[in-house]
């Protein structure tokens, strides 16, 4: 956790020091955002790589911005006062969390309780990465390009074989019409805080969604902490998933067998175990910026 979220008061960070810490943020995040854009630029797409820069919204310019967070105080920083939140103090510039846009408080609260009550629940690691079968069940690829190892039947036949439990609203609204009914649970948006739980890997990659819609508060090493845990996570997500995705050289998780899912399940729990002091990290942030009231 940065020195500047825990600590009870402000660390001034001198120019040469938080310039340095820039550019580090810059270069960590660049080895994924530069490939992005080159793929961009020549037209390709990524079934795996994409979702991290389509789904998460957050734009490659954006990820690679650098911002200090909560108490941390910056000589030299006059640029940050362009950036909303940020305030003169003395000879230094500060994120004034009064100062920043409303909805940041809102989003502050909810990802509190989130979180919480995620890390409040045991991790569930029985879900094998079935949602990504769902999306394609009885229906058309998702990544019309990518073939399924299995075909369709093959496919749907592991559906159907196993117990489809999807905890997670945002994985399950992509769920074919005819996988819907098999899952365990019908998760919607207003159940989310109720039915989110550690072992879930959307729950983990969504760690990066938080960060960054709490953005400009959020500590730049923290956004790039739990997007470089997204990318790891994603990389499984699809590995496990129905796509044959050797040429792009990822070998398969193959959770149509139980050494395949076994396999699955300890990379699941690593991850949950991963994405805890992220989470404590982002409770921390949220309660520096939506205080819980007496």
């Amino acid at each position: 956790m940065t020195t500047e979220l825990t600590s009870a008061a402000p660390v001034v960070l001198e120019e040469p020091v938080w310039r340095a810490r820039a550019a580090r943020h810059r270069a960590r995040v660049g080895r994924w955002t530069g490939l992005h854009r080159e793929r961009r630029r020549r037209g390709e797409s990524h079934p795996v790589m994409d979702f991290l820069f389509t789904y998460y919204s957050l734009r490659p310019a954006r990820l690679e911005l650098w911002h200090p967070g909560p108490r941390a105080l910056l000589r030299g920083g006059d640029e940050l006062l362009a950036v909303p939140g940020h305030v003169r103090d003395g000879d230094c510039v500060r994120l004034d969390v009064d100062a920043l846009p409303p909805r940041i408080t809102g989003t502050a609260a909810f990802v509190r309780d989130l979180l919480l009550a995620t890390a409040s629940r045991p991790a569930r690691l029985s879900c094998f990465g079935l949602h990504e079968w769902a999306m394609v069940y009885g229906d058309a690829p998702r990544h019309g390009a990518v073939p399924l190892r299995l075909g369709a039947a093959g496919t749907d036949a592991v559906v159907e074989s196993l117990s489809v439990h999807c905890t997670h609203h945002d994985a399950f609204r992509f769920f074919t019409a005819a996988a819907r009914p098999l899952n365990a649970i019908s998760p919607e948006r207003a159940d989310q805080i109720a039915n989110e739980q550690p072992g879930c890997l959307h729950a983990t990659m969504d760690l990066y969604k938080w960060a960054y819609k709490l953005a400009p508060a959020t500590p730049s090493e923290l956004l790039a902490d739990c997007f470089a845990l997204a990318v790891e996570v994603r990389v499984l997500d699809m590995r496990a998933s129905p796509y044959d995705l050797a040429d792009l050289g990822y070998s398969p998780v193959r959770i149509e067998t139980p050494s395949g899912r076994a396999e699955y399940a300890r990379a699941q729990a690593a991850f949950g175990e991963r994405a805890a002091p992220l989470r404590d990290r982002l409770i921390a942030l949220c309660r520096v910026l939506a205080p819980v009231e007496a």
